[in-house]
């Protein structure tokens, strides 16, 4: 979840403003705290600047200080061992390194034991400090940095990425073990990240480590030893640059940048995937077997629809987190479908493994970042073309994820792939509604809960609406399918409880509206979320939202939209931090 950079300049200038734009750039993946360490390699001291909290308060401590090197590393931490504090903050130092690392070493207790039996001294509650102290260790016993390293990370348990500077040599050793990162190749810099969009304006070429790998970056180089401590050569790759990374002055936050960005991402992702999916991927398939975690599994709950609807296909969707701990069967002629903003999301990562390692399987990942873990493990890769999402709760990639399932379920059906064409268009007219959103959207923000209900393939969305109206608002939300509502969720309604339906009129509708009247009886701060045939059926006492009239197929592209703005003008209204939302972080790179 922790975000890590290191930069190391070629010609000796000071690293430390490219240092602090870079962890700008990774503020998504943990704001409980930030730190930077320098050196210039030549056998002065380290320096250390630490901060609780967001990165702002690190630069603002860095404006009465006068603080340089050429060489630098920096953290923003999502806190898991230790309270979010400055003294828990990273980087961690021992005596002759710092080190900063996202992850978990598991066995940092015993290591620990270790260590202070040897006189090393802990200064944090992280288990961070232990891989400083170890390397520093080995660095005693005469061994290279490198060497340090490699032997630090054959005594831990445990998934990581790690950054190192050195206060006597030129150079970051940086290392993966299941953990996200990316060695990049400038004209002036080498640097390290855990994601391309932090350095992709540093650098002209990026090479991914794969899984274990340990790697020397000095000036000119990135040295990449793998298995059993073997040099091994890693492609590299040109850096695309992407266009939305920054906010444009029409929007206050990401969060809206990216919400009114899904009409052109969902063409991007139409015309980027358009000659690659096809029912040849279907051949031989079974049973379609969905691995995702948050806002990418409801995406997979809606794919159940279509696939077994559409496809005639068995389809199971699991929570990625839970799958391989009740040790499943995948049967042969599985298809396995991983759903990843990220691409580097551990739980679907390791369920993924399960899945290869334990079934005759076919694997096709959706994700929105190239070259990413998910996408280097699976035989199929689907790219979202939703481009780089800052705000962390995810709004342009999820109807990303959508088209691209969609295209799947309906490549044996020409009207629906016609249908589908249309979206992007519809997209722009739901956008529209904005303002009566707003009007909603102050009535749930006086609330202190607010229950989502839909039917059929809308129920997932109501689970993806209540969802994003906890992730930014901090209201306490919950989603059903509409028919459970009478089996114990009705006991909460009252006359405050917001209730939203998802009630296009399709073939559902008159159920949905039975569930409604149900709720009339009990409770009147009642918002419908229809078209216009549906909206005159609506009771006069019922708020709505009128979407433009859409196939039932594709509806629940459509009906995401205003459940996502309802979530940004609630935080609105709150003033709560819309794009980094308390306690959440974008990757989730932690079990």
């Amino acid at each position: 979840m922790c975000g890590i950079v290191g930069i190391l300049g070629k010609s000796g200038e000071n690293v430390l403003p490219s240092l602090l734009n870079s962890l700008e750039k990774l503020e998504y993946r943990g704001y409980d705290s930030t730190g930077i360490a320098l050196s210039n390699g030549d056998g002065g001291s380290i320096i250390r600047v630490r901060s609780a909290g967001k990165l702002f308060n690190l630069k603002e401590k860095l404006q009465n200080m006068e603080v340089s090197g050429s060489i630098g590393i920096g953290h923003t931490r999502w806190a898991t061992h230790g309270e979010p504090s400055e003294k828990n903050a990273h980087p961690m130092i021992s005596t002759n390194l710092a080190v900063v690392h996202n992850g978990i070493v598991e066995n940092y207790k015993k290591l620990k034991f270790s260590l202070e039996n040897d006189g090393y001294i802990f200064t944090s509650d992280t288990d961070t400090e232990v891989i400083a102290h170890l390397i520093q260790r080995e660095l005693f016993n005469d061994f290279s940095p490198v060497e340090a390293v490699q032997r630090c990370l054959s005594v831990m348990d445990g998934a990581l990425a790690i950054a190192v500077v050195f206060a006597d040599h030129k150079k970051i050793v940086a290392a993966r073990r299941k953990g996200s990162l990316v060695i990049g190749f400038g004209e002036h810099v080498m640097c390290v990240g855990s994601d391309i969009g932090t350095i992709s304006q540093l650098c002209q070429e990026v090479s991914y480590p794969e899984d274990t790998d340990i790697i020397e970056i000095s000036e000119n180089d990135a040295v990449f030893f793998g298995a059993n401590f073997q040099k091994v050569d890693r492609p590299k790759h040109e850096v695309e640059h992407d266009p939305c990374h920054e906010l444009a002055e029409t929007y206050s936050h990401f969060t809206l940048q990216e919400i009114m960005d899904q009409p052109s991402a969902i063409r991007k992702t139409m015309l980027y995937n358009q000659n690659k999916i096809d029912e040849s991927i279907l051949e031989g398939v079974n049973t379609i077997l969905i691995l995702a975690c948050g806002t990418s599994y409801h995406a997979g709950m809606v794919a159940k629809y279509w696939f077994e609807y559409f496809l005639k296909i068995q389809t199971n969707v699991e929570i990625a987190s839970e799958f391989r701990y009740r040790s499943p069967i995948i049967a042969d002629g599985t298809l396995v479908i991983s759903i990843s903003q990220s691409g580097e999301t551990i739980d679907t990562l390791a369920a993924l493994e399960y899945a290869s390692s334990n079934g005759n399987c076919k694997t096709v990942a959706i994700v929105n970042v190239k070259n990413s873990s998910t996408d280097r493990s699976s035989n199929v890769v689907y790219y979202a073309e939703a481009g780089v999402e800052r705000g962390v709760a995810s709004t342009k990639a999820f109807t990303a994820q959508l088209t691209i399932l969609a295209s799947l379920a309906f490549c044996r059906n020409w009207f629906l792939r016609q249908q589908l064409q249309n979206i992007p268009t519809i997209c722009e007219a739901a956008l529209s509604i904005g303002d009566e959103t707003r009007e909603v959207a102050r009535i749930i923000s006086k609330s202190s809960s607010a229950i989502y209900l839909g039917r059929g393939n809308l129920y997932p969305i109501a689970l993806e609406g209540a969802l994003k109206l906890k992730e930014i608002s901090y209201i306490h939300a919950e989603g059903f399918a509409a028919g459970e509502m009478k089996h114990g969720p009705i006991a909460l309604i009252d006359e405050r409880m917001p209730v939203l339906f998802l009630c296009p009129h399709n073939e559902l509708f008159e159920k949905t509206f039975s569930n409604m009247q149900e709720v009339l009886a009990r409770g009147k701060n009642i918002i419908a979320i229809t078209d216009a045939e549906g909206e005159k059926n609506l009771p006069s006492d019922v708020r709505r939202l009128v979407l433009p009239t859409v196939c039932s197929a594709v509806a629940p592209i459509i009906y995401s939209i205003p459940l996502q703005l309802l979530a940004y003008y609630t935080a609105l209204e709150l003033g709560t931090d819309v794009d980094r939302p308390r306690n959440l972080a974008k990757s989730v790179t932690v079990e």
